[in-house]
C-alpha cells in the first residue's frame, strides 16, 4: 500500500471520528445505543390514600418507581417496602420523583386502609403515593404497562386472579419503563438508586 493511500485512510478516519465526537457534544444521546423501553405507561385512573383521583397526568414529567403490594401481606411485602424506603429516604425531597405503590388486593385495601398503612410508615404521601382502584385496571397496569407480573400468573376469571409481584418498574419522564428491579435484593435497590439521577436530568422531550 502506498503512502498516499495510507494518508487518505488515516485522514478520513480522523474526520469520521471527529464528526462523531462533535455530534455527541452537540446532540445529547447521539451515537449512544439505546435499548427500547420495556413498557409504556397507559392512561389510568386510581384513588390514592386520601381518596383523591390520580392519573397518568399527575406523573407526567416525573421519574416513577412503581410497585404492587397489599397491606395484609406477611410475606414479601414488608421486606419490599423496607427496601423501597431506602429509595424514598434518598429522594424524598426531589420534586420530580415519585413512588407509586398499587394494591393488588383492592377488595381489602380501601383508600382509608392505605392511609392507615402510609401513616404507620411515616412517609410523605406527596412523594410516596398509595393507590387502589378496580382490580382489572390495577392488574392490567402491572402486566401490560409496568411488565412486572409473571405472564404465567393469568387466570380467566378476574375474581380468582391474584397478583403477587416482588418487582419494581422504573419509569422515566416520558412514561417509558426503562428497567425492572427485584425489590427483595438490596443490590438491585442500590442499582436503582444510582440510576435515578440520570433519569432526573433528562427531560420529557429527550
Amino acid at each position: 500500500m502506498s503512502k498516499r493511500k495510507i494518508f487518505y485512510i488515516v485522514f478520513f478516519s480522523v474526520l469520521v471520528i471527529g464528526f462523531f465526537v462533535t455530534m455527541s457534544f452537540l446532540i445529547p444521546g447521539f451515537a449512544k445505543p439505546t435499548l427500547p423501553p420495556i413498557g409504556y405507561v397507559a392512561p389510568y385512573s386510581f384513588t390514592n390514600q386520601d381518596g383523591e383521583t390520580v392519573s397518568e397526568k399527575d406523573t407526567e414529567g416525573k421519574v416513577v418507581a412503581a410497585e404492587f403490594f397489599f397491606t395484609t401481606c406477611k410475606g414479601i411485602c414488608p421486606k419490599m417496602n423496607n427496601n423501597m424506603r431506602l429509595v424514598y429516604d434518598k429522594y424524598k425531597n426531589e420534586d420530580d420523583f415519585l413512588i407509586l405503590s398499587h394494591t393488588s388486593d383492592p377488595g381489602t385495601d380501601s383508600a382509608a386502609r392505605l392511609k392507615q398503612y402510609a401513616d404507620s410508615m411515616g412517609v410523605d404521601t406527596k412523594r410516596w403515593v398509595f393507590l387502589t382502584g378496580r382490580k382489572d385496571s390495577l392488574y392490567s397496569m402491572a402486566r401490560h404497562s409496568y411488565k412486572i407480573d409473571d405472564p404465567k400468573n393469568h387466570v380467566k376469571n378476574v375474581d380468582d386472579d391474584f397478583l403477587h409481584s416482588q418487582f419494581i418498574a422504573l419509569v422515566n419522564k416520558k412514561g417509558e419503563v426503562v428497567r425492572i428491579y427485584d425489590a427483595l435484593k438490596q443490590s438491585e435497590i442500590k442499582e436503582m438508586i444510582n440510576a435515578i439521577p440520570k433519569l432526573l436530568k433528562e427531560t420529557a422531550d429527550e
